[in-house]
């Protein structure tokens, strides 16, 4: 399953930039594993970082954006089962990380 930039910095798809740099400042700054022991915490540091760097950047979230809107065309049943799966699994571990 592809990763959901959104979801990791817990945005809507309609988030301005501002909002971007606020989210990622608040999850980098959670998940950074020198300030969390969780044993997923830098894979999650990573995908914030990650997500940052595709949603910050203009060509890239609208390559990224694109790439989502046909992937819910293609299959939609398929991409809102791997959505919801993602989405529970990150409350059914971290409850206060949303």
């Amino acid at each position: 399953m592809t990763a959901d930039h959104y979801a990791a910095l817990g945005l809507a798809a309609n988030a301005s930039l501002a909002d971007i740099k606020k989210a990622f400042r608040q999850k980098a700054s959670f998940y950074h594993p020198d300030r969390n022991t969780a044993p997923d915490a830098a894979q999650r540091f990573a995908e914030v970082q990650k997500a940052y760097e595709v949603l910050s950047d203009d060509d890239a979230r609208q390559a990224y954006d694109d790439n989502r809107r046909r992937n819910l065309l293609d299959d939609p049943l398929q991409t809102a089962q791997e959505i919801w799966q993602a989405y529970s699994a990150r409350i059914l571990s971290h409850p206060s990380a949303l």
